[in-house]
Order: structure tokens, then sequence, then C-alpha cells
């Protein structure tokens, strides 16, 4: 232990197994708490002794009793579970508590890994429609299916309707070949990779044989009333002004509506607004509805993806900030 951590806190957890399975085989989670926090941990038996600076200790004594109170209540506890827990506590806003959280599917029990995921989460309990931005491996497409599943396994809501813009293909689909499932598959499929992972595939092939689950591209959203649904459109950078207004107000009565995109990847033609940050302006403020914005600290990809995004945003930081003075130039020319 380094100079200047004197702070120690002892934990005793009373299940010895439980105890085994929250160290990791070979110590390794403890690894992962101390790597993480700068502190030392000593393992006797089902016994810890946490040294290091005041803060760091606190935060690890959070991330070990919340994990073991995970595993009492019969959750896993694995290196996943262990980063998210460390995120928690690090970060603003953060509550291990939210590590507990739990979204129940027939093949997985899905748990928020960031502060900006357990709020997502919350807002979709709370609220008929969010709105989640921000960049690819955050979540917010995964954790909307995840909750559509769950409700729909529950009885809470009698159909999931998930919808993408074919912005490609200007939704001109019949210049595309095959039939029409073959002509948007592309375009759905991860929408349908998110579903096979929350629930038996043979189970999902039966539920939308019998209209239980519909995937459509966004154009065949138009003239419905979209009642006792979860709805969720993805990809809604792509949609124009006219389209998102033509989308949200599907809405119908017990029905949560979720939307998602990521602004800095519109693929619309240069001059048409997108959609997504035309509603973000108009409905800022409206009851029911709900923002979240995510960042690259929500990427729970290969960490390279999160060092991608930054590297993205401060370059388009710059562009900006230098944008003035390239105007001035072209205007002293």
């Amino acid at each position: 232990m380094s100079k200047g951590k004197t702070h120690t806190a002892n934990l005793t957890f009373a299940d010895n197994t439980l105890a085994q399975t929250l160290f990791g085989a070979q110590g390794f989670h403890l690894a992962q708490v101390e790597k993480a926090l700068n502190v030392d941990i000593t393992e006797r038996g089902a016994d810890l002794t946490v040294s290091g600076d005041a803060d760091s200790v606190d935060m690890a004594e959070r991330v070990l009793v919340g994990l073991y109170d995970r595993l009492t209540k019969g959750g896993d506890v694995g290196a996943e579970e262990v980063a998210a827990a460390l995120r928690m506590v690090e970060r603003p806003g953060g509550s291990i508590a939210d590590v507990n959280m739990a979204v129940r599917t027939k093949k997985r029990v899905i748990s928020p890994r960031t502060p900006n995921q357990a709020a997502y989460l919350k807002a979709i309990d709370q609220s008929e429609l969010v709105f989640g931005f921000g960049p690819a491996g955050t979540g917010k497409t995964y954790l909307a299916v995840a909750k559509a599943v769950e409700r729909l396994l529950n009885g809470d809501v009698d159909r999931i309707i998930l919808s993408r813009p074919a912005v490609e293909a200007g939704e001109q689909l019949g210049f595309l070949p095959g039939d029409m499932k073959e002509k948007v598959d592309p375009y759905l499929r991860p929408l349908y990779d998110a579903l096979h992972d929350m629930m038996p595939g043979e189970e999902v092939v039966k539920r939308m044989e019998a209209g239980d689950i519909e995937v459509a591209p966004l154009a065949f959203m138009r003239g419905r009333t979209l009642s006792n649904a979860f709805v969720i459109l993805d990809e809604a950078q792509n949609t124009t002004a006219v389209q998102m207004k033509m989308f949200l107000t599907r809405l119908g009565e017990n029905s949560r509506m979720v939307v998602t995109g990521d602004l800095s990847q519109v693929d619309l033609p240069r001059g048409i607004r997108s959609g997504l940050r035309d509603a973000r302006d108009i409905l800022d403020g409206v009851k029911g509805v709900q923002f979240m914005e995510f960042g690259a600290e929500d990427v729970i990809r290969h960490k390279i993806v999160s060092r991608i995004v930054e590297a993205y945003d401060e370059a388009e930081a710059r562009r900006k900030a230098s944008a003035p003075y390239e105007r001035t130039a072209k205007s002293d020319d």
C-alpha cells in the first residue's frame, strides 16, 4: 500500500459460499476492485480488509456490499457486474442499488451498466414517451427492447412494435430485389438480433406469426393507431420532421413509446432537418415526455469503442470551434 493511504474498513460476509462467488475465482473480482479504485484488499475466509484513502475505501465497500446483496437475492455476479458496480459508484448520479435493477426476459436478466442506463430504464417505467440519444454501444435500443419483451411476457401490453426508417433506400423499397420481407430485413436486422437475445428463436417466430411482435419499416406506420403496445423507433435520426410527427401521433391507449437515435450519424440528404432533432426542440418540457442523453462513458462494447467515440467528438468540437474563423477567412478573400 502506498503512502498516504491510511483508511481501513473490515467487511464480514455471513455466507461463505456467496462470499467466494463475490470474491471471484482466485480473487479475480477483488483484483478488479483493487485496480479500479487503487485500494488494497486482504482476504481471510469470508472476511475482507480494505485499505486506501477514505473515498476509495468507501466506494470499494459500497461495491462489495452491494454485489453481495445482489447474490443474496439470487442474482449473478461476474466480471461484468463488478465493472458495472464500479462505474455506478465512480460516476456522478450513480447508485450501487441500480446494479440490482433487473429486466427479466426468457433468456436473460438484464441490469443497467451505467448511471445513465439506470436512469433510462426508470424513465421508460415512468413516462409514456422516452427519447434516447447517443452513440452506438450505449444500450439505448437494446434496453428498450428488453423492457418491451418484459412487458409483453408480463401481460402489460398485447404486442411489441419495432420500427426503423429504411433511409438508405429512401424508403423506395420496390427497387430492392426479393419479396417485402427480404427487402426490409437488412434495415431491421439489429432489432431481430435483440429479440433473439431476449427470447428463444422459436418463440420469436411464433409470436411474430401471431402478430404479438411486429418488425416493420417506418413507412408502414402511417394511418395506424398503436394501442396496448410497446413501440420502439430505432435510428430515428434518419426520420424527417414530417415522419417523426406521423410516428409520434400513432401512440394509442395503454402504450409506451421509445425513440432512439444518434444525431452524429444522420444519413438524410443535405439540407433536410432530422426529425429527431426537431422533436427534441419541440417536445422539451412536454408532460409525459423524457429525454435521456448517452455519451462515450456509456459505451459498453470494447473499450476502444469509447475512445473512438471520444476522438470523433473532440474532432467535431474542433471543427465547430474553427468554423467562425474559416467563414471570416473566406469573406476576407
